[in-house]
């Protein structure tokens, strides 16, 4: 029998938005292949860097969704942020909060007395996620870290998505401080590791894969962390970005959506693919159909293509590089991946 990509882990690591569902629908596939995950046995943890919620809500919203789900199966950067801040002060210090009052009750779980002003004399300050979050906040915490105070941020995403579209995130808000204070916070969230390492830890897991549709944050922060990762197309990620993404960002294996956990190991990760030749000359890929197609999908054809792409690419190069097709079948595949 064929070992699939989830026999070769015991946790599974997923990214929320962009991975597990988009705004209030379900990714596809999403469902069925997270049974599929539960019903062997292996952990899950649903880790996001939204800290504008508590572990009970973003769980609760996963059950919404008809997803199995409890608060202890999901790692925020809030609980990570509040966690790094507990391993660096007394108990009782006090912390300026920028954010949600989710953050705020983090700040209190671990020991240490949530504040929002800096008339309080605060020794640090935390950052995250809240659209409630306005000028006078950012004023207060710029007074802070001028005066000395330890900055941490929750995460230091530029974008947050939406069903609107992508819209500020917390790191723009991080972006303010920075100017106005020139200094740089420790960050909790993906890439860095402190929240990665924490929903590890609380699997118990020695084989972790982490799975998102992010290169910059998901993949980024499993290359980081030294861990597998399985990048999904069901978010902002493109194929593109996929073939083009710098050593720090590539993943290990790629596919369409979530149900890629439960393919064969070899048709997700990135290597050669016996369907495909791919020539590399003077700065241009060629891509070139080796055989006939099967009746797999086209979609499924176009994911092995990308990966034999970024297999051929990443060898030798980085950054953008322009890709052809020798023949009709690769143009069809190439069409497909908007990589034409």
């Amino acid at each position: 029998m064929t070992d699939t990509l989830l026999d070769h882990h015991d946790a599974v690591l997923l990214d929320l938005d962009g991975t597990v569902y988009r705004g209030g629908l379900l990714a596809p596939g999403a469902d069925e292949a997270i049974a599929g995950v539960r019903s062997r046995g292996v952990r899950t943890r649903y880790v996001t860097n939204n800290a504008s919620k508590p572990a009970r809500a973003v769980a609760d919203h996963l059950v919404s969704l008809g997803l199995e789900a409890t608060p202890d199966e999901v790692s925020t950067s809030a609980q990570a942020a509040a966690a790094l801040l507990a391993e660096q002060l007394s108990s009782g210090a006090k912390v300026l909060v920028v954010g949600a009052e989710a953050l705020a009750a983090e700040i209190e779980l671990v020991g240490l007395s949530p504040v929002r002003e800096n008339a309080a004399q605060p020794v640090a300050v935390v950052q995250g996620h809240s659209p409630e979050t306005g000028w006078w906040n950012l004023a207060e915490a710029c007074l802070a870290i001028r005066a000395g105070a330890r900055w941490v941020a929750c995460n230091a995403d530029a974008t947050l998505p939406t069903e609107r579209g992508e819209l500020p995130g917390n790191g723009s808000m991080v972006a303010a401080l920075r100017a106005a204070t020139k200094q740089e916070p420790q960050c909790a969230g993906k890439p860095e590791r402190p929240l990665l390492d924490r929903a590890v830890a609380s699997a118990g897991a020695s084989r972790p894969l982490m799975v998102g549709d992010r290169l910059d944050t998901d993949i980024g922060g499993a290359v980081r962390s030294g861990m597998s990762s399985l990048m999904v197309l069901t978010g902002v990620g493109t194929p593109a970005e996929v073939l083009f993404a710098p050593a720090q960002e590539r993943p290990e294996h790629v596919a369409d959506d979530l149900r890629g956990l439960h393919l064969p190991h070899s048709t997700t990760v990135v290597a050669e693919q016996q369907a495909w030749k791919v020539r590399v000359e003077e700065g241009v890929l060629e891509l070139s159909a080796s055989q006939q197609p099967s009746e797999t999908s086209a979609e499924r054809r176009a994911m092995s293509a990308l990966r034999g792409l970024c297999a051929a690419w990443w060898a030798v190069g980085s950054g953008s590089v322009e890709v052809r097709a020798a023949d009709e079948i690769a143009a069809s595949a190439l069409r497909e991946l908007a990589l034409d």
